[in-house]
């Protein structure tokens, strides 16, 4: 059986990361692979996990199954961080939410939904998006199409473009959204903009799917969830992936969810059962440790306190390297202004870079970054800036 099996191509992020850790330059700099990295080039576990994750050892009284859906501490904290406690969709019971494995699983769960339930729904996807929308989704069976967003050098958004777009999408079709950050580009809608893209869905009867993985990475907690708010109060009926391993730098733990209002509380509950069934054949019920982390952070005035603290740090970093890098280029001449990195969010942006660019900078001088020339700014230190910018303006 196992004989004529060829080997599988290399996941195009995943994969850079195993040829950058086989790499043995001593200056060899990641840009690839979507991680936070603080000004030594760490991924650290923030002060507030640590905090949480003591307390959960020396209260820790079972290892027992949790339920199909998780804790449900766990999911009224999610809706409170993403809605407000007290927001209508929630005190209607209009939401349900599920403790998934990570935003990656949230999108699965919802991709085998759809496709048990809603068979030849199309899910429309942004231009570009996450690499790995298209296969997630591919393989729980939903069709895929793209719609217009970034503009064609990828520095802003073709909102005349995307709006256009979007108004043709057929009724009853589900159209994926980034929350914030927008990944690979970094750009995001303004909150006027938000407000036109959830009249336009709403008119058109179309259910709006936001993947929300990076809450907090833009401006803050509440600035960026305008858009999710927007959709709330347009459409009636919405889906919202989330994740902590940004937000909470939770990356190995896998912590997320996937939440689906209704347009009444009984047709949440009718959703929320037939989304158990997709869980219960996939992966039966969340791993705990992950989320007890995530609830005892949130639900203790000292902990969120010092969570959201850290949190403006690694975004304040983000954001000022950016400028650093941008600086820093124009001051050694570079043929490419690469101002419009600074009005970006999160981690990513497209460098503009092209592949043959992208593979001399691999070659000559151990940088990686996507064959599509997307970075990651934050793998981007005060130590290593000069001689990544020198490398990119050979190149150029």
């Amino acid at each position: 059986m196992f004989q004529s099996i060829q080997p599988a191509p290399p996941d195009p992020i995943l994969g850079l990361t195993e040829a950058f850790v086989a790499d043995p330059s001593p200056d060899k700099i990641n840009l690839g692979v979507g991680i936070y990295k603080d000004a030594e080039g760490k991924t650290p576990v923030l002060q507030c996990v640590k905090r949480a994750e003591q307390r959960i050892l020396e209260t820790e009284a079972t290892k027992a199954y949790k339920p199909i859906a998780g804790d449900p501490a766990y999911g009224k904290a999610v809706q409170a961080l993403l809605f407000g406690a007290d927001h209508p969709v929630v005190a209607s019971g209009r939401a349900v939410t599920c403790h998934t494995p990570s935003g990656t699983g949230a999108l699965r769960v919802v991709g085998d939904y759809l496709k048990q339930n809603h068979d030849g729904v199309t899910l429309h996807l942004p231009g570009p998006t996450w690499a790995n929308h298209p296969s997630v989704f591919k393989s729980a069976g939903v069709p895929t199409t793209t719609y217009t967003y970034a503009n064609a050098d990828v520095t802003g958004l073709d909102f005349d473009g995307m709006i256009e777009a979007l108004a043709q999408v057929p009724a009853g079709d589900v159209v994926l959204l980034h929350g914030c950050c927008h990944n690979p580009t970094g750009i995001d809608p303004t909150a006027e903009q938000w407000q036109k893209i959830a009249e336009t869905l709403a008119g058109r009867g179309v259910t709006p799917m936001l993947d929300f993985a990076y809450q907090g990475f833009a401006d803050s907690l509440t600035d960026d969830a305008v858009g999710l708010h927007a959709l709330a109060e347009k459409c009636p009926e919405l889906i919202v992936c989330t994740s902590f391993s940004k937000n909470m730098a939770l990356y190995n733990e896998r912590v997320g969810s996937v939440t689906f209002v209704g347009e009444t509380a009984e047709a949440a509950q009718a959703v929320l059962s037939h989304v158990k069934l997709a869980i219960r054949t996939n992966y039966s019920n969340p791993p705990a440790h992950g989320g007890a982390i995530a609830i005892t952070v949130l639900g203790d005035d000292a902990l969120r306190s010092l969570w959201e603290q850290e949190l403006a740090g690694m975004r304040d970093r983000i954001n000022g390297i950016r400028q650093t890098f941008a600086d820093t280029m124009a001051a050694k001449g570079s043929p490419v202004d690469f101002a419009f990195l600074t009005a970006h969010r999160g981690m990513f942006s497209m460098s503009g870079l092209n592949k043959d660019q992208v593979m001399q900078l691999r070659e000559k001088y151990a940088i990686y970054m996507v064959g599509s020339g997307r970075v990651n700014v934050a793998g981007m230190t005060e130590a290593n800036m000069d001689r990544l910018t020198d490398a990119i303006v050979s190149v150029l």
